[in-house]
């Protein structure tokens, strides 16, 4: 099994002013992601796209072995991530001379995975039936019981109608919050979809703790705090 692990990087990041290679705890954000594909021992090979020169330059000096200069159309804030995911593996195979067949995707934002979720993703993506794989973990609210939304006139009413009355959060139907930090295809697949989800999509259901993605100067304080408290065990 030849594997790939893309990292996509865009260099205008909005909710956190470069990001990607800020430091956090010493290190610039991207680098747990890169340490973490490398000492898995999963991939052939690692490649970090991007528009900035600078985001390259760094994930070279971390450990990505293949660069991939990102097309301005492929680079826009409202430009999907799927497209940029293909770019990349097709000019990744094409330095790398080689075909891979199975592609993950880390986000740079969610450095707090383990190799332990790699794996598990992996292990679902042996099965036959299974064309991709996402992560997420236990979600904080619930459609059902207390995620609102407001209508026109200002009633609020639940997101979603629970299939009985809901009294307690613990008996409402089980809720994920995707976290951006895994995704997996079956090379062919990956250039078959047209969407994430499909009738061979698994999860990987991982603990809060290894969840956080980084949006906001909040989230970035968290994270910091977790990665200390882990370096300081």
């Amino acid at each position: 099994m030849n594997r790939l692990c893309t990292i996509c990087a865009r260099g205008d990041s909005q909710g956190v002013k470069n990001k990607n290679i800020r430091l956090i705890s010493g290190l610039p954000l991207i680098a747990y992601t890169l340490e973490i594909a490398e000492n898995s021992g999963l991939f052939s090979h690692i490649a970090v796209s991007s528009d900035s020169v600078e985001i390259l330059e760094v994930s070279r000096a971390f450990g990505a072995d293949i660069q991939v200069f990102r097309p301005a159309n492929l680079a826009s804030h409202a430009a999907p991530k799927l497209p940029a995911i293909r770019h990349c593996v097709l000019d990744a195979e094409r330095q790398a001379d080689q075909k891979f067949d199975r592609i993950f995707d880390l986000d740079a934002t969610s450095p707090l995975r383990g190799i332990e979720d790699l794996v598990a993703v992996d292990n679902f993506c042996n099965h036959p039936t299974v064309t991709n794989v996402i992560t997420a973990s236990p979600a904080h609210r619930s459609p059902y019981f207390n995620l609102i939304e407001i209508s026109l006139d200002g009633a609020p009413t639940l997101s979603k109608t629970p299939p009985q009355e809901v009294v307690r959060r613990q008996d409402a139907p089980k809720c994920y919050d995707m976290n951006a930090s895994i995704y997996a295809w079956n090379k062919d697949h990956l250039f078959e979809m047209t969407k994430l989800f499909c009738k061979g999509t698994r999860v990987h259901i991982m603990p809060e703790e290894r969840s956080h993605d980084i949006d906001s100067e909040h989230d970035f304080d968290i994270v910091e705090f977790l990665l200390n408290k882990r370096a300081s065990k």
